[in-house]
């Protein structure tokens, strides 16, 4: 365990060290997110009803939410690079845990997830939002979103190590995470959707988690969507990260 644990951080700083280095995947995490939290607000927000609330109160849980999830892509097209280029090999002959590799990508996804947090929750406090809420319930509301965004670098973790290149694992995340975002709470009411979308947004995990930080932020009513969210961060973890490292040790060659 003292091994994993060392060997988790070393890899994990190994993967934050690149970032300063890389200053197109340090945008990813601080300008694209504010680009879409400034558009949705100027360009669609006077054109979207909520009813009880302003539109930036509505939108930032939902667009941060929205953020944390694809926060994973860097592990999924690290990971997938690392495969093909041989360097996966390299770590099976050091005297190393093998599950450190996936867990210090996924723990240094925890940090640029902060990051992508801290930079969103400033932009929304200068441009109108604010909380109604209580300090343990904006900490609260933070260790869901990491523990949410935790449980996605697995699901990105699990994507980068089946497909054949970084590309197809851009494409595929994106395909298979973007419409989950976009038929939940996170940008309008649901009951503004066709009957058949609004009953799958009731039980989207996405729906379930934004709705939980409106409660924990904005004072919304709160009902299960808290413990609700959790179970399915945990729900995800507990079935993504098994299958990531059963798929990483056939990758690695056992």
């Amino acid at each position: 365990m003292r091994r994993l644990v060392s060997d988790t951080l070393v890899v994990a700083e190994r993967n934050l060290v690149r970032l300063p280095r890389a200053p197109d995947l340090l945008l990813a995490f601080t300008v694209q997110p504010v680009m879409f939290l400034l558009l949705f607000v100027y360009v669609f927000g006077g054109a979207i009803s909520t009813p009880g609330y302003d539109y930036v109160d509505f939108l930032i849980p939902g667009i941060i939410v929205q953020n944390i999830a694809f926060g994973g892509f860097v592990t999924a097209l690290g990971l997938n690079e690392d495969l093909h280029k041989g360097l996966i090999d390299r770590f099976r002959s050091l005297p190393m845990a093998r599950p450190a590799v996936l867990a210090g990508r996924t723990l240094s996804d925890v940090v640029t997830n902060s990051l992508s947090i801290v930079v969103l929750l400033v932009t929304g406090l200068i441009i109108g939002f604010s909380f109604d809420a209580s300090p343990p319930e904006i900490l609260g509301g933070v260790v869901l979103l990491l523990l949410f965004g935790y449980a996605f670098s697995w699901v990105f973790a699990l994507l980068g190590l089946l497909v054949s290149s970084p590309e197809a694992a851009s494409s595929l995340g994106f395909i298979a995470v973007f419409p989950l975002t976009f038929v939940s709470s996170a940008f309008v009411p649901i009951d503004s959707m066709p009957a058949a979308l609004q009953a799958f947004a009731q039980v989207n995990p996405f729906t379930v988690t934004v709705d939980a930080m409106r409660a924990l932020w904005v004072g919304a009513p709160a009902g299960d969507n808290v413990w609700g969210a959790f179970a399915w961060a945990l729900a995800i973890l507990a079935v993504f990260a098994p299958l990531a490292v059963a798929r990483y040790r056939r990758a690695a060659g056992g």
